[in-house]
């Protein structure tokens, strides 16, 4: 008898569409069942609007845990860092696998790197984040760039480069690696200098909560060191109370002592976009062994970001 199809709930861009295929074919391996993709298409991918007008990176995956609560797919494959930090009670996050390249990249014209950009070099980026950074790290190192904010796919943000109207776009390497384009980039970004997304470069995989074979099952694809990194990032960015266009920058790593795992460090940036001002710190301690103590980790660094001055850099909030 043949064991009927999973049916897989994805975006219909090319990258999310190559991203729900590498994951279809790890859940087939797991399940012995065939998976079949479901394009569903999102608010976020329609509108034109700037991302921190339409609700930030949510109206990505809003449409597809609405199909998943009707049940018109099983799973659903989202990346990481689009998924709000409230999850909600009816679905559960099953699987988070092993992350991809967490760095930003730099795809400039004639090869260039950052630090060779040319003075008032256009750079074009959607994300809050990444300009405070970049700018940031212009101003320190004497340099002057002009960050533009640009929205589309890989193949619009790196045609501004190639039609000249942008001297250089950032954007996720993981991102490039999924779609075979990363020997596009002039430039890695080093965590150092950009600190990325809470949760960029990983994947979530989601399901409905109460169907328990498949959670157990999805489960075989988690890797217990990318969800404790992940889930300490975005306590931090819950705790910042920040919504995900704050230009927040969080990223938990793993401190070995030769082959043994010793410790996790988490860092965290908030700043302005201008780059004038960026709070920035770090806590290291025992590697989680519970989600509880992956928040904790997250909640304690942002409490101490908010005492130096971390509130007054989100932005006017609503009360």
């Amino acid at each position: 008898m043949s064991e009927q199809a999973l049916r897989l709930g994805t975006r219909r861009s090319k990258l999310a569409m190559a991203q729900s295929g590498q994951v279809a074919d790890a859940v087939s391996r797991v399940t012995g069942r065939p998976v079949e993709l479901v394009e569903i298409t999102t608010y976020g991918d329609v509108s034109r609007e700037n991302l921190a007008q339409i609700g930030g990176t949510g109206v990505f995956v809003t449409a597809l845990r609405e199909a998943l609560v009707r049940g018109e797919v099983d799973f659903a494959v989202h990346s990481l860092k689009d998924l709000p930090t409230a999850q909600p009670e009816e679905l559960a996050l099953a699987a988070v696998p092993v992350r991809e390249d967490v760095r930003d990249v730099l795809v400039a014209r004639d090869g260039l790197t950052f630090e060779q950009l040319p003075d008032g070099a256009r750079v074009g980026t959607g994300s809050s984040r990444r300009m405070a950074q970049l700018n940031a790290y212009a101003r320190s190192h004497g340099m002057s760039i002009e960050t533009v904010a640009i929205r589309g796919n890989v193949d619009t943000r790196i045609g501004y480069v190639h039609a000249g109207e942008l001297d250089a776009v950032v954007l996720a390497a993981a991102g490039l690696n999924r779609i075979g384009r990363i020997d596009e980039v002039t430039d890695f970004l080093p965590v150092d200098t950009v600190l990325p997304a809470p949760g960029q470069g990983a994947l979530a995989i989601e399901c409905a909560a109460d169907n328990a074979d498949l959670v157990a099952a999805l489960a075989e694809l988690d890797d217990p060191y990318t969800r404790a990194a992940v889930t300490a990032e975005r306590s931090l960015l819950a705790a910042l109370e920040a919504g995900c266009s704050a230009p927040v920058g969080a990223y938990a790593d793993l401190l070995a002592d030769g082959q043994i795992v010793k410790e996790m460090r988490l860092r965290g940036v908030v700043g302005t976009t201008d780059g004038s001002t960026l709070v920035q710190l770090s806590t290291t301690g025992p590697v989680p062994e519970t989600h509880e103590q992956a928040m904790s980790l997250g909640r304690e660094l942002a409490a101490e970001m908010l005492a130096k001055g971390a509130a007054g850099l989100m932005g006017e909030r609503a009360l």
